[in-house]
């Protein structure tokens, strides 16, 4: 505990997923020397100005590090960050890209938690992807930031089984408390020099992408069962699931499969309340 309380890094995230992973850490008596993280925001319909989760977490934790907010990693930001004397950079679903000016700062560079088991599924939607395959097994992955996506040396990783009832909220939870375990194991190794940082193989590396709303439409006459039902768990809460009935846009919030068959258990019409009620 003693080396890990020595440990000076910064962490660099901003969601849910970032805050579990921050939290795991903190509660493992590993704070960081500063917070990262995007600036707050507008959010909903009434567009309340609102804080990310990853600085909630350190109001809630008490933590007297600073939290930077910049909007562009510019040169004052590069600036204030050497000043603080960190060895190694952590990050976890920040939200920019970081350039080289950057984590070239940190004698150790960036370690990134990537929730996959890299090289398989690089890129911004890992978790939703790995259940749209119908994958039974993932995990997370920590690698050293390089210039490319998902790319660098890794340092470790822990494996996850994904389960028919994990939708992404739930799998999310559970990659993000495995992210800060592996942390917690492997980053003070690491700084002092007991862990190398192996190369990635390119053998089976594959790339995901950003969903957008007309990824979550579904037709339930004509598209597989089992796919909708992936869809539905991976694509809620963001950017969703919805078909048209009766010339009405409907929301698919929860499915079963059952026999091969679909059973949707929770819709939502534009404008009405969420209903929870089997669909036939």
């Amino acid at each position: 505990m003693a080396m890990q309380n020595k440990l000076r890094y910064v962490f660099f995230g901003t969601p849910e997923f970032a805050a579990v992973v921050l939290e795991g850490l903190c509660a493992a008596g590993m704070p960081p020397v500063a917070v990262v993280t995007n600036p707050d925001r507008p959010q909903g319909r009434k567009k309340v100005v609102t804080a990310p989760a990853v600085k909630l977490s350190t109001i809630h934790y008490s933590l007297s590090t600073p939290v930077l907010q910049p909007e562009k990693l510019d040169e004052a930001f590069i600036n204030e960050l050497r000043a603080l004397n960190a060895e190694v950079g952590v990050l976890a679903a920040y939200g920019k890209i970081v350039p080289r000016a950057v984590f070239n700062i940190f004698p150790k560079g960036i370690v990134v938690v990537h929730p996959s088991l890299l090289p398989k599924y690089r890129g911004a939607t890992p978790i939703q992807s790995a259940i749209l395959g119908g994958e039974d097994l993932t995990g997370t992955t920590l690698f050293v930031m390089d210039e490319k996506v998902d790319h660098g040396p890794v340092l470790g990783s822990a494996q996850i089984p994904l389960l028919d009832m994990d939708t992404y909220s739930t799998l999310a939870d559970k990659l993000a408390e495995a992210s800060a375990v592996l942390l917690v194991e492997t980053l003070p190794k690491y700084v002092v020099g007991e862990i190398t940082p192996v190369p990635q193989s390119e053998v089976g590396a594959t790339y995901t992408k950003k969903f957008t709303s007309e990824d979550g439409r579904v037709d339930l006459e004509e598209d597989d069962a089992v796919a909708i039902w992936r869809k539905v768990r991976a694509l809620n809460p963001e950017p969703g699931v919805w078909t048209m009935k009766d010339g009405r846009r409907m929301k698919i919030l929860a499915a079963d499969l059952v026999d091969g068959r679909l059973s949707l258990t929770k819709t939502q019409f534009d404008g009405e309340l969420p209903k929870d009620m089997p669909f036939a």
